[in-house]
This record gives C-alpha cells, sequence and structure tokens, in this order.
C-alpha cells in the first residue's frame, strides 16, 4: 500500500470502518449508490460484426437512457439507474437484457470483451450514427476523430464500468473525526481522490480476479506486431494473461496519452491537467487536421478531444446538466461518484457481471476509500502502471512478483494482505445489510488466489482446450447460450409497454431537437471548444 506501514494503514482503515458502523449514522453506509453499464457488440448469427443500423425499436442512442451505442452502431450499451442495492442494479440490467432480445431479430449481443469478427477493413466498421442535430453530429466527429487517432478496431473493445459512490452522510461522519476544516464538497471530493488513489495502486488484483480475456482472434490485430503465442490457427493468447483487453494490445496508450499524467492528489490538480489536455495541440493531430475535404473529422487537434477520450481504469464523476461539460461539473460541484472501468465482461454471466462480483467490489471500494491514501507523485504513478500491466499480461504465472513502493513483492502476499482488509469491509457491510453475501464473494476470490485454476481467466482457456474450440467459437458458444436464457424469459406486457413507450419518447426527442435546431454546426463546435477552459476554479 502507499509509504506507510501495513500496521499503519490497518490502524487507520479499521478505525474509520468503526466510525462508520458503531455511530447513529451506520445505516448511511449501505446507502449508496450503485450503476452499471455494459457495453456488447450486436453479431450475426455466425458471429460477425453486425451492419444493420441500431434498432429503432430500441429508441434513439442519442436521448434514450438506458439503451444507446458507444462507438460503432454496432456497440450497444446498456445503462441501469443507480440503485442503493446492486442487486436490484443488476435485475434492472437483466431487464434491460431480455428487452433488447425482445426485439434484437436473429442477431445476439457478443458477451465478451474482446470482439467477434470484424470486417477485413478497420474502416468498414460502422460508426454510431446519431442523427442530424448538432450535438448529434458532434458525437459523431468526435468518433471519427477517435477512428483516425487510434482506429475503430480498438473501439470495437467492450467492457463493464461500475458506478459507486458513498452516502453523504459517510463523507460528514468521516469529517467529523478528522475533524476537518475543509468545505463538505472539498473533503468529499479529497476522499474520492484518495480512493482513486488506492484504486491505481492494488487495481491489478481486480485483473488477476475478474480478468477474462486471455485470448483474441487472430485478425484483431490487423498485422501489428505482438508477443503473443498461437493458441489455433485463428487464436493468439498468453498462458498466463488475464485481461489483454486491458493490456497495451487492448486500450493501448498512443504517445500523446502516455505522457498525459493526471494528477489525483487533488481536485484541481486532475482539473487543470485534463484541462491542458483537451486544449492543447498535439503535432500528429494537427497533420490530420479538422476537416477534410469540408467535411469535420474530428472536434479538435488537441492531445484529448474532449475529457472522456482519457483512458483510465477509474474515474471521479459528476453528473452533469444538459450541455455541462465534465471538467466543468466536477469544478462547480465536486465529485460524486466514481466510475470503475478496468472490468473485463464475464463471458460465463448471461449479463457480463455477477452479484458476487459486484459485492466484492462494493468491499473493495469501500477499503479503497477507508484507507490511508499517500500522494501519487509520477514514480508511484508509473509504479502502479506497471504493475497493472504485469497482471495483464502475466497474472497467473507461478511466482509472480510486483513492486509495492520501489520494493519487489510477491503478488499473492500482497494479495492476501489486501483480501485481510477486504473482508473486514466486507463482514461489516453484512452486519449492515444482513446476510453474508459479502463475506461469501470474498472467500471465493480468496480460493482463486490459492488455486489459479478458478480465475476467469484460466477457465477460458481450459473451456477452449477441452472443447477444442477456437476465441471465436468459445465466444458465440457463450453468446448464444445467453441469448437463449433471455429469450426464455421474455418481459411482461406492462414491462413491455414502458420501455416501447421509452423508445418513442426518445426518438420524438431527437426529432423534436432535429426540428428545432439553431444555428450551423461549425458554429456549435466553435462554442463548444470555447467553453473549454486552461483553468478551473473550485
Amino acid at each position: 500500500m502507499p509509504n506507510t506501514t501495513p500496521s499503519r494503514t490497518t490502524d487507520v482503515f479499521l478505525h474509520r470502518l468503526s466510525v462508520l458502523t458503531s455511530g447513529p449514522q451506520r445505516d448511511a453506509l449501505i446507502r449508496g449508490l450503485r450503476g452499471i453499464e455494459k457495453e456488447s457488440l450486436r453479431v450475426t448469427q455466425d458471429g460477425k460484426l453486425a451492419t444493420t443500423p441500431h434498432p429503432r425499436a430500441l429508441g434513439s442512442a442519442l436521448t434514450h437512457p438506458s439503451l444507446t451505442t458507444d462507438y460503432s452502431e454496432a456497440l450497444l450499451e446498456l445503462i441501469t439507474p443507480a440503485e442503493s442495492d446492486v442487486a436490484i442494479t443488476l435485475d434492472k440490467l437483466d431487464t434491460l437484457h431480455r428487452f433488447v432480445y425482445a426485439v434484437l431479430g436473429d442477431e445476439i449481443l457478443w458477451n465478451n470483451s474482446m470482439p467477434a469478427l470484424l470486417p477485413d477493413a478497420d474502416d468498414a466498421i460502422p460508426i454510431a450514427d446519431y442523427g442530424s442535430s448538432n450535438i448529434g453530429k458532434l458525437k459523431y466527429v468526435y468518433r471519427i476523430g477517435l477512428a483516425l487517432r487510434y482506429g475503430r478496431t480498438m473501439q470495437c473493445i467492450a467492457g463493464i464500468h461500475y458506478n459507486y459512490s458513498l452516502n453523504e452522510e459517510v463523507w460528514r461522519a468521516l469529517q467529523a473525526d478528522q475533524q476537518s476544516t475543509a468545505s463538505a464538497v472539498d473533503f468529499q471530493s479529497e476522499r474520492y481522490l484518495a480512493l482513486i488513489r488506492n484504486f491505481r495502486r492494488t487495481n491489478w488484483l481486480l485483473m488477476y480476479l475478474f480478468g477474462a480475456s486471455p485470448a483474441l482472434d487472430r485478425r484483431f490485430l490487423r498485422e501489428r506486431a505482438h508477443t503473443l503465442d498461437t493458441f489455433d490457427a485463428d487464436t493468439l493468447y498468453r498462458p498466463y494473461a488475464t485481461s489483454l483487453r486491458m493490456s497495451d494490445l487492448g486500450y493501448s496508450n498512443t504517445t500523446a496519452q502516455a505522457a498525459l499524467h493526471a494528477d489525483y492528489d487533488t481536485l484541481p490538480g486532475y482539473l487543470d491537467a485534463l484541462a491542458k489536455a483537451v486544449s492543447q495541440p498535439y503535432p500528429a493531430y494537427e497533420a490530420i487536421g479538422t476537416q477534410r475535404d469540408g467535411e469535420w473529422v474530428q472536434i479538435n487537434t488537441n492531445v484529448l478531444q474532449i475529457e472522456n477520450e482519457f483512458y483510465s481504469t477509474i474515474r471521479p464523476k459528476r453528473v452533469t446538466h444538459p450541455g455541462e461539460r465534465p471538467l466543468h461539473a466536477l469544478a462547480a460541484r465536486g465529485v460524486q461518484y466514481v466510475e470503475v472501468r478496468c472490468m473485463d465482461i464475464d463471458p460465463f454471466e448471461p449479463s457480463g457481471i455477477s452479484l458476487e462480483t459486484s459485492r466484492f467490489l462494493d468491499a473493495y471500494l469501500l477499503v479503497c476509500a477507508l484507507d490511508d491514501s499517500a500522494p501519487l507523485p509520477p514514480p508511484a504513478y508509473a509504479e502502479a502502471n506497471q504493475n497493472f500491466g504485469r497482471v495483464t499480461m502475466e497474472g497467473r504465472k507461478p511466482g509472480l512478483t510486483l513492486t509495492r513502493d520501489g520494493e519487489t513483492v510477491a503478488m499473492t502476499d500482497w494479495a492476501e494482505a489486501l483480501l485481510a482488509k477486504i473482508e473486514a469491509a466486507a463482514v461489516a457491510l453484512d452486519k449492515l445489510q444482513g446476510g453474508d453475501e459479502h463475506a461469501r464473494s470474498v472467500a471465493i476470490q480468496r480460493a482463486k488466489l490459492a488455486d489459479v485454476s478458478l480465475t476467469p481467466s484460466a477457465r477460458v482457456l481450459k473451456t477452449m482446450r477441452e472443447n477444442q474450440q477456437s476465441f471465436l467459437d468459445f465466444g458465440l458458444q457463450q453468446s448464444e447460450a445467453h441469448a437463449a436464457y433471455f429469450r426464455g424469459r421474455p418481459l411482461d406486457e406492462a414491462t413491455t409497454r414502458e420501455f416501447t413507450g421509452l423508445a418513442a419518447q426518445s426518438l420524438a426527442e431527437q426529432s423534436k431537437l432535429e426540428k428545432e435546431e439553431v444555428g450551423s454546426f461549425d458554429a456549435f463546435v466553435a462554442a463548444y471548444r470555447a467553453f473549454t477552459l486552461n483553468r478551473f476554479s473550485i
């Protein structure tokens, strides 16, 4: 953990946990919110990327609150509401899947993080279309820019985003205990950033426990150089990999992003670093320009077109007002929740994530929130990245070592120390909520540490070997089974009417936007870019 002794961090963590579980506000600890965003490629029955438009029966990808698209027209994104119990969140995710399958026809959702069979040419991957309104065009141009910067293929990788917040009473109780003189907003932001720093130091543990993408289709690399081994004629893999999705082969750092150091020590520092990135020109992108043949091809030529272009395993977030930039929302009202972005889709789970995994995440993130958290200067930042990268590529390797505060440590020893704290958090949550689901989830993860064959990445490779399957064969088999699971449980009439009404309403909202549009797209882009400031005041 950070630059403090294990006993010191354990004492701090246990003290804060005691404060939150013994006082009158103890129920606040189970009143935080959990939301899930799940990406899934639409594919044909033979496992090829669907080239059909986003189904109109699902509504408008621009304005629907729960069903949209990410990068590609075929990359569906299912978004749950935020709920106080993640079991309810997962029920909502299940319902969204069942509605989607009611209108999907012969297509199915690819329930893997690494893509299905993509078109032979990168530029044949369809970019998401959001209509003719200025905001819809802006979303499209942004994606054209991503294609020019990173290629379309990488944008077809899918994952689970887990949104986590603690009830504000939790932060007030901790602020009183620490006798902090900061404003409530500033204290809350400081603690969320402390959570993020602890997460960045230890998120390699999630890759070991939940990474589920040790293999990919050979054609995904499009002849790029690599260090992967051959599994079969069509499949490449690494024997001990946990998540190729999160390795340099997946969400790889470009030269521009590799030089971008996000400052997680203070909110002004974070805002400043990201604000510079969205306003500082980058030579390679300047060479591309913003227009070709009179058509927009990227929003700007800066290191980042917008804040969300920054690839990170976790982000500080704040719900935005209509038209508000994410950085402005954070600057104006502070951090409201965090978005965990490194979770692979679990190919053995119909919805891509289990309740057991979610309960573990809640206990783990609570440890990150309560534990001591030293600053994350460049050397520590680099060390965290190296540990994370090592586990994505060889996390199941016997005797694997990591680096903690400059010293070599066995991955299993560090993991055991973390699990001890996570178990304490899990027991506390179970005591408040009733039952033993959190503690059982920790016990199941501890078993993976003792027996590597229980990890999802090992199970993927074992299944492929036993069934003599390529990666695509495995992915199609799992996705077909999950499709049958959802199709076999159709929604009742009332729920179907509700979703049909939401779809119709979203289409009407998009149409209204397009009819009432005022001003040219050029002027709209100029106004949008002018709203990017170099400095933010808190």
